[in-house]
């Protein structure tokens, strides 16, 4: 009967130390200029119109910051959203940042919205997001 448990309960064990981390952070750019993200000591370039994924990260907080090329046309830049920021990160964790941008005349907007496969809810039952 203890060996029967023990295989029963041994691969449960192993199961929860694995080494292998399923967080991510996905990078998807639609704005007009490439974007340099400031992530963990390194800078990752997403250029326009492509994805990058990060994958493997710890389980932690991390602070991140944006970048990104104006085009010749712009005279003045703004950005609007999760430019900046801090991410945090649970086992299974998958984050993703999606860039966009607005030319009006010669003002250029880039818009950086974030989400998250966390649950966002407080224990109260609301959400934190915009708060």
């Amino acid at each position: 009967m203890k060996k029967l448990l023990l295989l029963l309960v041994l691969p449960l064990i192993l199961a929860g130390c694995s080494s292998s981390l399923d967080n991510s952070l996905t990078l998807k750019n639609i704005s007009a200029g490439a974007i340099y993200l400031n992530f963990k000591g390194e800078i990752i370039t997403v250029e326009s119109g492509k994805t990058v994924v990060v994958k493997d990260i710890p389980k932690g907080t991390y602070t991140y910051a944006t970048t990104y090329e104006i085009p010749a046309a712009a005279s003045t830049a703004t950005f609007v959203g999760d430019a900046t920021g801090s991410l945090s990160f649970k086992p299974g964790t998958k984050v993703t940042i999606l860039y966009s941008s607005v030319l009006s005349g010669t003002i250029y907007t880039l818009y950086a919205t974030m989400s998250t496969s966390d649950d966002q809810t407080t224990k109260s039952g609301t959400n934190p997001v915009g708060q």
